[in-house]
Order: C-alpha cells, then structure tokens, then sequence
C-alpha cells in the first residue's frame, strides 16, 4: 500500500474521531437537537466525499478527473481544517475539568470564530486571490551589461499549471494581455505550463499564442512537464505526451529553449540567454545540463538563465568562481501558495523561495518568481499570481 494512500486513510479516521466529538458535544450542550443532526448528514456527505477523493486515481485518468480530484480534496480540507481549530480550543478550555473546575465557555467561541476565518480565508484565496495578479518591478545591476541593454526590460511568468483552469481561459487570457501591455523587450516563462499531460494546454494554444515581445517570448521545461505524474501504459505512449508538448510550444511561437542557449542582439551588442531543463533535487528527475546549455560559462559574455529549479542555482552556480551568470531566473515553489507578511511555508523546504537573492559577494543573483497557477490544492493565500519586469542596467 502507497504511503500517500495509507496518509489519508489516516486523515479519514481521525475526521471521524473529529466528527464524533463535534456530535456527542452538541447532543450533550444543544437544546435543539437539530444542530447535532446536521452535524451527522454533513459528516456521512463529507465521509463519502473523501472516499470518492482517495478512489479517484491521481496518476492516471484524463485531466477532468485530475481536476476533480483537486477541487474534492479542496472542499474536504476547508470542511475539517476549522473544525479542528475549533475543537483545539474546546479541549484547551475543558482542561480545568480535570483538576474539578468549571470548563472555560469562552474558548469555545473564540475557536469557532476562528475556525470560520480559516474557512473564508481559504475560499477567498481559491475564487478571488488565485484569479488576482502581482506586478513586481525590479531593476537589477550588470556589471558588463552591453550599452544597448541598458534599460532592457525582461518579462517573466511561471508555473501557469494550465490543467487547474479547466478550459476556463479567463484568467490566462488577462495574463497574456497584461504581459504584452508590459512594454517588455522580451518575455520569459520558466516552466510547468502543465499539470501531468500535454493536452492540458489545448484550451489555452489560442491565447498563449497571442504572447508577443519584440526581442522574443522564451520557455523552458518545469518538472511537470515530462508526464513523470502520470503512470503511462508505455514508454511510446509517454514520448508521444512529450511530443505534443513541444507541437504546442511550436504553435504557441512560443520559443522552448532545450538545453541551450539563445543570442539576443541589440545594435551591435548581444548577451545570452540560456536555457536548461529541469534540474533539482529528488524526487523530482533531472534533464538539464549547464554545461551542455552554453560552450563556456565563464567566459565574458553577459548571460542570463532559466532554470526551473532554484535549488539548481543554490547547489551549482551560487559562489561558484568558473561561472560567469550574473542572473538566474526560476520558479517552481510557488511559495506553496501561502504568503502572510513575507513569511511562507516554502522556508522550511526551499532556502530560496521567492523573490531576489545574492550569493556571498553579488555576483550571482537569483530571481523566484512564486508563480501565476495552482497545483494540488487550487487555493492561495497571499502569494497572490506573480508577473516579474526585470529592467538591465549597467553596473
């Protein structure tokens, strides 16, 4: 047995525990009988909604059951979420009652109170803050920048997880008319453009092709691009996935930058862009290759790089003396989709999770742009969609 499955069918027996205590306790307190009755109907329709959930399958099936799936574990956590802040406070305030004192009343309010935060907040963050978007204007310094590019502006996206929106092209289709309305000199996008399979993308090719710079819109691969969250019937079934893929990119104009790098020319000046394919640590699978990208990457020439991956920045290239990257662009954390006050969840996994970083003396910065999708859970509190206007300048 999975241990994700094993996971939830934990999570399942310790709702209904939850679910029980919030029975017997409105028996025992309510008058009315009726709260404890709803209690009960709401529970068994919850109980069976989580059944459905843990049968859906999460590694084969066609996108609509994906997305099911997703939307039916959604609703399942903001059901149970506030009923365990609440219950914590309802225990908290019958402490006293083993030392024979009297339980305190007020706790109990306060948790519920809390508890219905918590449900809103949750909601407000899947049907308003997920469909918001951020513009984050950042100027970065480059020492050598060519003359021409100084003041190039540099557009990036990240992390669209087209498969979450369904064929809704709503939000995607205000995406690509707020980047072309950016003035950027090029746009960038560093990966995950879907969810587990490439024909996520097709409600969406008729907009994405709209996406248009005057120096260029490039892409490289994220870790969920290669099909590796799907358990496909056999290896050509797979290749044929990837293929469809770049056909997509390919109708999109939309250049897909494999392992390799591009030359962007300004008067007579130039400067690199580089792409790699997914590089990070386990689980997720490495394809890139830096050195496979670029001839010589400490050499003098101005290059800047895309790679998915942040830790990929972090393990090879920060402090690193034989490579001459002054920026890094990513993705990927998407700051798991929570951001209160700058702080974020992603700390405790990504020591680099959003927004710009430098290594020991400034030389290599890095760039997480916390991504404009969803995945797993459609829902995000803070860390609301994020478009990143680099403007070049000369150092």
């Amino acid at each position: 047995m999975r241990a994700p499955f094993i996971a939830l069918l934990i999570a399942l027996l310790l709702n209904c525990i939850v679910d029980f205590y919030i029975y017997t306790q409105l028996r025992r307190r309510c008058r009315c009988k009726k709260w404890s009755r709803l209690q009960l109907y709401t529970s068994i329709l919850l109980i069976a909604l989580m059944i459905v959930e843990i049968v859906l399958p999460a590694r084969s099936g066609n996108r609509t059951s994906l997305l099911v799936k997703m939307w039916l574990l959604f609703a399942y956590l903001t059901a149970y979420i506030p009923k365990y802040i609440a219950i914590i406070f309802d225990l908290i305030g019958r402490l006293p009652v083993l030392w024979h004192h009297s339980r305190i009343k007020w706790l109990t309010p306060i948790g519920i109170g809390l508890g219905i935060v918590c449900f809103c907040t949750m909601w407000w963050g899947a049907i308003i803050n997920r469909n918001n978007l951020d513009i984050n204007e950042i100027s970065v310094e480059i020492e050598g920048l060519p003359d021409s590019f100084d003041g190039f502006r540099i557009a990036q996206f990240s992390d669209l997880h087209t498969g979450t929106f369904g064929t809704d092209t709503a939000f995607v289709s205000r995406l690509v008319d707020r980047l072309n309305n950016l003035n950027a000199d090029a746009i960038v996008f560093t990966g995950d453009i879907v969810n587990r399979q490439s024909d996520e993308i097709e409600p969406f090719l008729p907009v994405l092709k709209h996406i248009d710079a005057p120096y260029g819109t490039f892409a490289i691969l994220g870790n969920h691009d290669y099909g590796d969250y799907k358990n496909w019937e056999s290896e050509s079934d797979k290749r044929s996935n990837m293929q469809a893929l770049y056909d997509s990119y390919s109708l999109t104009g939309i250049d897909l930058v494999l392992n390799d790098h591009r030359w962007i020319h300004r008067g007579n000046d130039s400067i690199a862009l580089i792409g790699v394919e997914n590089i990070g640590e386990p689980p997720f699978h490495t394809y890139g290759s830096l050195t496979a990208s670029y001839p010589d990457l400490s050499d003098d020439n101005v290059k800047i790089l895309l790679s998915h991956n942040p830790r990929h920045w972090v393990d090879s290239i920060a402090d690193n003396p034989a490579v001459n990257i002054p920026l890094t662009l990513s993705g990927h954390t998407h700051a798991m989709q929570i951001e209160i006050a700058g702080i974020s969840p992603a700390c405790l996994r990504y020591p680099t999770w959003g927004g710009m970083y430098h290594d020991t003396d400034g030389r290599h910065k890095l760039y997480v742009n916390i991504g404009s999708g969803t995945v797993g859970i459609p829902m995000r509190i803070g860390a609301t969609p994020e478009i990143t206007v680099f403007t070049l300048r000369k150092k």
